[in-house]
C-alpha cells in the first residue's frame, strides 16, 4: 500500500509542476547520454577527479522520459522519483545538451534515508529560512555552459548589457555568480557545486563578510523571482490584449519589474565588487601585491554588466588607483619596492584608465547583438 500511496503522491506532484509524462526513453538511449555526460565531465573537471564509471552508473540509473513541460521547459528533473523529464519539443539529438543541466542537479543531491532532500549543491535546505535556490541553479548553469563550450558572447536585457556564455537561461544570476567565481575561484565554486559542501561560501565570507553572502544570495533570488513574475506579466497581457484598462495597468508593472530586476542586479554587482577590494586592499603592502590587486580589480571590467551612463565602476577604480598611490606614499616600509611602483604609478593609472573606456580584451572578438 506504501507503494502505491507513493505513486499517487508522485503523480500529484507532476501535476503540480505542470509534467504530462508522453512516454519513457529507451535503455539504449539513457545509456548513450550517460556515457557522453560522465565523459564529458570528467574531461570538463580534471581537478574535481571524478570517476567517469562511477558517473556513468549513477546517470544510467534514473529514469528518463518526453513529457508535455510548461512554456519554456526544455528538462526538468524530479528528485523525489529519481527522473528527468524532457520537453516532447526537443530534438532527440540535443538531449546532451539539455540533460546536463538536470543530470548535474541529481550527481549534486544529498538526501538522507527516508529520501528527503537535505543538500543541493550550494542550496541548503537544512538551515533556517528558504533555501536560497537561485545562486545555485546559476552555479549549476555555469557548469553545464563550461561542459559544453558555449562561448562568450555579449547580450543585452533589461538595458544591461553584458557577457554571457549562458544567453538563455540564467543570464542575469550566471554574470553574478562569475563574478564571485572570479573573486574565490571558479574550481573552488564548481566543487561546491558538485559535490554540495560550504568551500565556496566560506570562502567568499572570509574575503569579504557574512552579511554580504547572505545578501548576495537573497538578491539572486529576488531577481529570479521578479523575472518570473515578469513571465507571468506578459503571459497575461497576451491573454487578455483587448482590455484597454487591463493593458494599461499590466504595462505598469512590467515596467515596475524592469525597474527592479535592472536595479537588483547592479546593486548586487558593486556589492560583489566592492565589499571584495575594499577588503582585500588593506592586505597590499609590496609592489608585487599592488601589482595584483591592480590587475584583477582591471580585470573585473571583462565580467561586469553596464548600462548607458552608468561610470560606477570606472570611477571606483580610478579611486582605488588614488588610494594605491596616497597609501604608499605614506608607507615607509618596503622602500625598494615603493620606488619602482612610484615610477610606473601615474603613467600606468591613465593607460589602464583610458583602456578601461574602450573595448574589453577578454571579449574583444566578440560580435554584439
Amino acid at each position: 500500500m506504501e507503494g502505491l500511496y507513493a505513486k499517487m503522491s508522485i503523480k500529484k506532484d507532476l501535476k503540480r509542476e505542470g509534467i504530462e509524462i508522453i512516454g519513457k526513453l529507451d535503455t539504449l538511449t539513457i545509456n548513450s547520454l550517460a556515457k557522453n555526460i560522465s565523459s564529458i565531465l570528467s574531461q570538463t573537471f580534471p581537478e574535481l577527479e571524478l570517476n567517469t564509471n562511477e558517473l556513468f552508473r549513477n546517470i544510467s540509473r534514473l529514469d528518463m522520459y518526453y513529457a508535455r513541460l510548461p512554456q519554456g521547459v526544455s528538462a526538468k528533473y524530479f528528485y523525489k522519483n529519481k527522473s528527468i523529464y524532457f520537453s516532447n519539443t526537443v530534438d532527440s539529438q540535443n538531449l546532451t545538451a539539455v540533460a546536463m543541466h538536470e543530470c548535474i542537479h541529481y550527481l549534486q543531491e544529498k538526501c538522507d534515508e527516508k529520501g528527503n532532500i537535505l543538500r543541493l549543491g550550494l542550496c541548503d535546505y537544512t538551515s533556517k529560512g528558504s533555501p536560497d535556490i537561485g545562486i545555485n541553479e546559476a552555479a549549476v548553469q555555469l557548469m553545464a555552459s563550461k561542459c559544453l563550450n558555449k562561448p562568450y558572447e555579449n547580450v543585452k536585457y533589461f538595458d544591461i548589457d553584458l557577457p554571457t556564455n549562458s544567453p538563455s537561461y540564467y543570464t542575469l544570476e550566471c554574470t553574478l555568480v562569475n563574478q564571485m567565481a572570479y573573486v574565490v575561484g571558479e574550481n573552488v565554486l564548481f566543487d561546491s557545486t558538485l559535490n554540495s559542501n560550504d568551500n565556496f561560501k566560506n570562502q567568499f565570507i572570509s574575503l569579504t563578510s557574512q552579511d554580504v553572502f547572505y545578501n548576495i544570495e537573497r538578491n539572486i533570488d529576488l531577481l529570479v523571482e521578479a523575472q518570473e513574475k515578469l513571465t507571468s506579466a506578459y503571459a497575461n497581457l497576451q491573454e487578455f490584449d483587448t482590455d484597454i484598462y487591463f493593458i494599461k495597468e499590466s504595462n505598469k508593472e512590467i515596467n515596475k519589474l524592469k525597474n527592479k530586476i535592472k536595479k537588483l542586479f547592479l546593486d548586487t554587482q558593486n556589492l560583489i565588487l566592492t565589499s571584495y577590494f575594499d577588503s582585500v586592499i588593506n592586505l597590499v603592502y609590496t609592489q608585487k601585491t599592488i601589482e595584483n590587486y591592480r590587475n584583477k580589480l582591471y580585470l573585473f571590467k571583462n565580467y561586469i554588466g553596464q548600462i548607458d551612463g552608468d561610470t560606477f565602476f570606472n570611477d571606483y577604480y580610478i579611486n582605488k588607483m588614488v588610494e594605491l598611490e596616497k597609501k604608499y606614499e605614506t608607507d615607509k616600509t618596503e622602500i625598494t619596492d615603493l620606488v619602482v611602483v612610484k615610477h610606473n604609478f601615474i603613467s600606468t593609472l591613465f593607460r589602464r584608465i583610458k583602456a578601461i573606456l574602450g573595448l574589453n580584451p577578454k571579449y574583444a572578438k566578440i560580435k554584439n547583438n
